[in-house]
């Protein structure tokens, strides 16, 4: 499986996302600015340029014509994807952390940093179809736990909201009234502060990464804990196979500690755990930093990562991946 480096950030990688049809990857980073990419061959279709800090995650609606991206700067942008036009800013009082489309894009979940004396927050926008109509107003928002607020994303139905971050608590809330429905039990759950948050296809359970070394699948209406993946190193990333049940994960030291480890000693993998068995399958190499973004090809046949070191990786499998015997 030879990767396709793609090089078009200057800073480090943060969010991946393909669109629903897999022909289009988006890639977010500390420098500002989004990027569209072509899935099977890498290329650099373009940018979104407008953001003035960090962009730190973004979606594309189901038919693949609107970017939504949330950055540091304190703005949530919406975007034109085929040609980079700005449609609208959502401006906020703390840098804009997560962003997620509801089914149907009607609606858009933002989440904001604690900033100054502010706590964290969740937002819920209206999108519009007739963007002379847009506007800021929220339709709910809901204070958030103490802490950072890492991902937010819509149940099914769009009748919960998922949450997870700093406080190593993954929430459930209702959409409709911000009522908090559960928490994830603290003795089965996140000992340190949830990195990273991934939903199944199918959108009945999702993934968590946490600095404590573990990656947890949770069944997404009851928040029950299912299945464990320890590795050796904090986890900054997760993303589970749309086809078989792999789930991958990635990550490595904080930043601060990159420049004291060897890349050679392969800390920087992205670990293949089997979902049933929690047993590791497989490894793959390459960045030369800690990877802060996984996503896999809708289609189960390529995934990307995104690392520290500023690259994107495109994997497509090779044929011998999809004859695995477990």
């Amino acid at each position: 499986m030879r990767p396709i480096l793609l090089k078009g950030h200057e800073r480090p990688l943060t969010f991946l996302k393909y669109n629903r049809d897999g022909d289009l990857l988006f890639s977010c980073a500390k420098d500002h600015t989004p990027t569209v990419w072509y899935a099977h061959n890498g290329e650099r279709l373009g940018t979104y340029q407008g953001h003035n800090g960090a962009v730190w995650c973004c979606d594309v609606s189901r038919d693949s014509t609107r970017l939504i991206t949330g950055s540091a700067d304190q703005t949530v942008k919406l975007w034109k994807v085929e040609n980079g036009t700005q449609l609208f800013s959502f401006k906020f009082d703390s840098p804009a952390r997560s962003v997620d489309f509801s089914e149907g894009d009607k609606l858009a979940l933002i989440t904001t940093d604690p900033f100054m004396e502010l706590r964290s927050a969740i937002h819920v926008k209206r999108i519009e179809k007739d963007l002379s109509r847009q506007d800021s107003e929220s339709v709910l928002t809901i204070p958030g736990s103490k802490g950072r607020i890492n991902r937010a994303v819509w149940g099914p139905l769009n009748r919960t909201i998922i949450s997870a971050g700093e406080d190593a608590v993954v929430r459930l809330w209702d959409s409709e009234t911000g009522k908090l429905l559960k928490e994830s039990d603290p003795e089965k759950g996140h000992q340190k502060g949830i990195t990273s948050l991934a939903k199944s296809a199918d959108g009945t359970f999702f993934l968590t990464g946490a600095s404590d070394k573990s990656a947890k699948l949770w069944d997404i209406r009851t928040l029950t804990l299912i299945k464990t993946y320890v590795t050796e190193r904090p986890v900054n990333a997760v993303a589970i196979s749309p086809i078989f049940d792999h789930v991958v994960i990635g990550g490595g030291q904080s930043a601060s500690d990159v420049t004291t480890t060897d890349r050679r000693a392969g800390k920087f993998e992205a670990k293949f755990f089997h979902m049933i068995l929690e047993e590791e399958i497989g490894g793959v190499k390459g960045h030369f930093g800690p990877i802060n973004a996984l996503a896999f090809n809708p289609d189960g046949r390529s995934f990307a990562s995104g690392g520290e070191d500023g690259y994107v990786r495109l994997h497509h499998f090779d044929p011998d991946y999809f004859h695995i015997k477990m």
